[in-house]
């Protein structure tokens, strides 16, 4: 037997383990197995019984060809883990009259080479399609800009080019890894971006990790892209970073980690409240992690109206005066929070609370502790891949639940956003992403769902919905308009 799968999985220093409880076959563990079975009636079923018995999800079964008394299937299973689909398969070997050819690791196989490459735009085929795409005609498109250097937009990929900046130091779930390791991630993003909101996007990982260093980088680089997503670096540096950029620099820069993730729960708690009736300003809102997202999550709130926020840390509730394990940012949240200096638990904290918003870990609430809240509470549990609390676990307790998990309704997903609002972005050379655009795009998100389609389980639009990234894009560019960061200074500019 040959077998094309996954290197041994291997967790980093300070790594979460990435499928506890992942409790449902996952097409991101998805095997192709090349199997060669007796031609005999009841065969194929002993192999499909036996994948059920064991808990696979059988997706294809396709013929690959036939040899003396034997056919050859190749048989698409998913399954919860690396594990799993270990047992599975030596499972499936002790069936008599079958013998297992071949085991592919669909996810590894779909890495291979890479997922992204650069394509040419324009043909050249000729002498003379080299003579204009080439030198000596490119001189004059290089003079152009040279002497009207807003020229970069329109005669450039500049205007089109977002680059995915990481240091490879918070990479999913996955903690401190490094710039190579965390390239598939990059790529993956970049494949978002062309996806959904048709930007050319290239992963830069960088072999540093100081705050310095990386900020000088992506100002080296900008003259290339029109604008720069920051992307899985750890906090509090990235707070640093991106604030220094975006004074230095006179392109976009936008931290998606930290304001992806708050654009996409503000527009799931808008919805949210047309189902409760409640107004954002009379909100109590607990939120669990501190970290880039929680922050960014709590300011975007406060912006839309709520004035009842209180954050936890491993440490406890963050408030104004408490001296320990505290950082610039949490120094921040301490002023801007916590108005009656609540210093308890989060489980005495959640007493009358309308909202709980995870940014943590699995396991940081136990959810009884959930029907300590108001009428028709809501859960934003968004750790990943295991949330806070898991919903199965929370429904007796709460009216309306999401997480950032594809397999459960109102997924919080940031492909929501970060492609749309750099698609308004980049159509009207925007020079920032500010909060009004970032508000925008959040009650664009919303307004995706028809006040007849809202309920429960349909708070947040699909990531497949092709209305999201268009009405993003076009509230941004009005707003961007609007808050004099756009350099095309009318809507009818952008169809240039």
């Amino acid at each position: 037997m040959t077998t094309t799968k996954a290197p041994r999985e291997s967790q980093p220093d300070g790594a979460k383990e990435t499928n506890l409880q992942n409790s449902k076959p996952s097409a991101s563990y998805s095997l192709t197995l090349r199997v060669k079975i007796n031609n005999q009636p009841g065969m194929l079923g002993k192999i499909t019984s036996l994948i059920g018995e064991v808990g696979g999800d059988i997706g294809a079964i396709d013929i690959h060809g036939f040899e003396q008394e034997a056919i050859i299937r190749d048989i698409t299973v998913k399954v919860k883990d690396s594990e799993h689909g270990e047992r599975l398969v030596n499972e499936i070997k002790k069936i008599g009259g079958i013998e297992v050819v071949n085991v592919s690791d669909r996810t590894f196989l779909m890495h291979l080479g890479g997922k992204i490459r650069v394509t040419n735009k324009v043909p050249l085929k000729t002498r003379d399609d080299l003579s204009m795409a080439y030198t000596p005609g490119v001189a004059r498109v290089c003079m152009a800009i040279h002497n009207e250097p807003e020229n970069v937009y329109k005669l450039t990929i500049k205007r089109n080019t977002v680059a995915v900046v990481t240091d490879g130091t918070a990479v999913l779930g996955l903690g401190n890894i490094g710039p190579e390791a965390a390239l598939p991630v990059m790529e993956g993003k970049a494949m978002l971006f062309k996806e959904f909101g048709k930007v050319d996007a290239f992963p830069i990982c960088l072999a540093t990790q100081d705050t310095e260093e990386i900020i000088k980088a992506c100002k080296y680089i900008a003259p290339v892209f029109g604008g720069i997503n920051l992307e899985d670096i750890s906090a509090p540096r990235c707070f640093e970073i991106e604030e220094r950029l975006k004074k230095e620099l006179d392109i976009p820069v936008f931290h998606d980690d930290q304001h992806g993730t708050a654009v996409v729960v503000l527009a799931a708690l808008i919805n949210s409240l047309k189902i409760v009736k409640k107004e954002m300003s009379a909100l109590k809102v607990i939120v669990s992690g501190v970290g880039a997202a929680g922050v960014a999550c709590s300011k975007i709130l406060i912006n839309a109206g709520v004035k009842n926020i209180i954050g936890f840390d491993r440490m406890g509730a963050i408030y104004k005066g408490r001296g320990e394990h505290m950082n610039s940012m949490k120094d921040w949240f301490a002023e801007h929070t916590n108005p009656t200096a609540f210093k308890g638990s989060i489980e005495d904290a959640l007493e009358g609370a309308d909202l709980f918003m995870g940014l943590s870990g699995p396991g940081t609430i136990q959810a009884k502790s959930l029907q300590k809240m108001a009428k028709d509470p809501i859960v934003f549990a968004m750790a990943n891949p295991t949330p806070e609390v898991m919903p199965e676990e929370a429904a007796p307790y709460v009216r309306i639940m999401a997480t950032g998990r594809s397999d459960y309704p109102n997924q919080i997903n940031n492909v929501l956003c970060f492609p749309g609002i750099f698609r308004g972005a980049l159509d009207c050379q925007a020079t920032d992403i500010n909060e009004e655009m970032k508000l925008a795009a959040a009650y664009a998100i919303a307004d995706c769902i028809a006040d007849s389609e809202l309920n429960e389980d349909y708070i947040i639009p699909g990531v497949f919905n092709p209305l999201v990234a268009q009405r993003v894009a076009e509230e941004v560019v009005k707003v961007a308009i609007k808050t004099g960061v756009a350099r095309k200074g009318k809507i009818e500019d952008i169809t240039e």
